[in-house]
């Protein structure tokens, strides 16, 4: 199957970024150097196009409850303006995604699944709504919007200096909340400004309409950066990525063993609310657990984690050489009692045949 361009990618070979395949998508990996790019944004601002995520709107009566019903977290106890982060599972409390949720307003909702899942996830909407005999209309328009992350100390005075809230106040920008959304312009264009990221750093996501994403694009003067520095700075973050650090297919978790209960309410009632009850009474018997090296070596997904003796405890799903520490880190799943400190901490990575000495940590590995 031929993979998908982004509204972007005529300006990124044009710059001359790497290209890779990521999630359906053909998306920069990176610009300049994945160093570069990281420093950009750890130390002052770097741009990164997203329009590989998926962008699901639910409108109608009951587009919230809809949606409420089908995250784990409470969207129906959030404000119009106001976005959250929570889990999508199936009845057995299995991730099949993670996403952002943004209420609009009282009948509006946009929430944003990982790439690749757009399709999968609006057609889950649709047929839900379909069986509950709900009144709202489910739309992908994955394809009308451009994402653009603006990431970084400077990415406020940055985000503050280009748009326009109707009446000038840049004020607006700088006040808006963390996990809050706004209208503003940019370059001429009506979009959506909100207060995320996923980076680790504070920072802002614009949603634009496809044919104007050039000139908005154009107008954040800064360092693009691409999947490979965002992949670093999620590391050090702490942060998941669907389809590696959990998959309903190949390695099925629940949103505790990942490490988001926090994005769990189980006060609403949604899908899969039951058995994650359990879990969360019971506590799950592996969870996602930070390490880094003690040895040379960098860990990469599915190398093999062993106890200090050689016994096989976990694989690891995500690793890199951490430009911000200078050292190896990774995430990996473990018997629960490495990350509750019930051990001496002490384990290893098999690299190559050779196992590397590794501790435990408790991510995120910066102050995020």
């Amino acid at each position: 199957m031929t993979a998908r361009k982004p509204p972007l990618y005529d300006a990124h070979t044009d710059r001359g970024a790497k290209l890779t395949e990521f999630g359906g998508w053909e998306m920069p990996v990176q610009f300049d150097s994945i160093n570069t790019e990281h420093e950009s944004v750890r130390e002052s601002v770097g741009k990164f196009d997203v329009s590989h995520m998926g962008q699901i709107e639910a409108r109608g009566p009951d587009a919230v409850s809809l949606t409420d019903r089908l995250v784990t977290n409470d969207v129906g106890g959030i404000e119009p303006g106001r976005a959250d982060y929570g889990a999508i599972t199936d009845s057995e409390g299995t991730m099949l995604d993670d996403a952002i949720t943004y209420r609009l307003d009282d009948e509006r909702v946009l929430f944003v699944p990982n790439a690749g899942h757009d399709e999968e996830m609006a057609e889950r909407w649709r047929t839900y709504c379909e069986e509950w005999g709900l009144d709202a209309e489910i739309e992908n328009a994955t394809t009308d919007w451009a994402m653009v992350a603006v990431q970084g100390p400077d990415a406020e005075d940055l985000a503050a200096t280009v748009t326009n809230t109707g009446d000038g106040n840049e004020a607006v920008v700088r006040d808006l909340g963390h996990f809050s959304v706004t209208s503003v312009t940019v370059a001429g264009t009506e979009c959506l400004l909100a207060h995320t990221g996923y980076t680790g750093e504070d920072g802002f996501e614009l949603l634009c309409p496809t044919a104007d994403a050039g000139s908005v694009w154009e107008t954040l003067d800064c360092q693009p950066c691409g999947l490979g520095a965002r992949d670093t700075l999620r590391i050090e973050a702490g942060l998941l990525l669907s389809g590696q650090d959990f998959d309903p297919e190949t390695d099925p978790r629940d949103p505790y063993a990942a490490g988001i209960g926090f994005a769990v309410d189980l006060d609403t009632d949604f899908i899969g609310r039951d058995a994650l009850r359990e879990v969360e009474r019971d506590g799950p018997e592996e969870r996602l657990t930070g390490f880094s090296l003690l040895d040379r070596g960098v860990p990469r997904h599915g190398y093999p984690i062993t106890d200090d003796e050689g016994t096989g405890i976990g694989t690891v799903t995500s690793g890199t050489m951490s430009p911000s520490l200078g050292e190896p880190i990774g995430l990996g799943y473990l018997p629960a009692r490495y990350a509750t400190g019930e051990t001496d901490g002490e384990i290893a990575v098999v690299i190559r045949g050779e196992a590397k000495r590794a501790r435990v940590r408790t991510p995120p590995f910066i102050d995020a």
